[in-house]
């Protein structure tokens, strides 16, 4: 991923909370030559028994995956594989008029964070419902009802089988926050104030982060 300097993450926090606070991963891998490459959206988290600080450098931390065994891509991978995970944050356009500005371009902003690592495919049962389990609590405690799997853990361990469960060993990381920080001040406080007022979620989390900038 091209990231001009000036849209580079503050800090590793920016990235370790973006992962976090959108989880639903695309990974990429380059799959055969007569098949092309592959692209699959998936669940993803910190694996939660190597706990990882918001500031810490992701290299080295480990993520925690999986998919459906059906999968062609699931078939395609192979442990020590590399694989290309992105993670899609805040966006929204930003239109000339908020600039009260002349002459202007339209553009996008945007947040996303790129993470290449090394794959470990995990093939026993028991490896496969610890990742189960694991993405469940983290889901529900961040987005859920606190919802108790205890009755439902017969049921995971019957569709186990279909899951194909993976650890992900980040070897680099890249992120892009694209928050209008090329503009003079007071266009991108304008920018923060009309993304504040919508009623739209993204542009309203995308002024959030803006309001984190430096």
């Amino acid at each position: 991923m091209f990231v001009p300097s000036f849209y580079r993450e503050p800090s590793n926090s920016w990235m370790v909370d973006l992962i976090r606070g959108n989880p639903l991963a695309l990974a990429v891998a380059n799959g055969q030559p007569d098949e092309g490459p592959f692209a699959t959206h998936l669940p993803v988290i910190f694996d939660p028994d190597h706990p990882l600080d918001r500031d810490d450098d992701l290299t080295g931390a480990t993520l925690l995956g999986h998919m459906n065994r059906a999968n062609p891509h699931w078939g395609s991978l192979e442990t020590g594989g590399v694989l290309l995970l992105t993670f899609t944050g805040p966006h929204s356009y930003v239109s000339p008029t908020v600039y009260e500005v002349t002459p202007a371009a339209p553009t996008w902003n945007f947040t996303a964070v790129h993470v290449r690592g090394v794959v470990e495919k995990l093939d026993s049962t028991d490896e496969t419902l610890a990742v189960v389990q694991s993405t469940v609590r983290a889901f529900e405690g961040e987005f859920g009802n606190g919802w108790d799997m205890t009755d439902s853990l017969g049921y995971f361990r019957k569709i186990a089988p279909g899951v194909g469960a993976f650890r992900f060993t980040v070897t680099g990381a890249e992120g892009m926050f694209k928050l209008s920080q090329e503009q003079p001040g007071e266009v991108r406080e304008r920018v923060r104030e009309s993304f504040g007022q919508s009623g739209c979620v993204h542009k309203r989390g995308t002024a959030g982060l803006m309001s984190r900038l430096p």
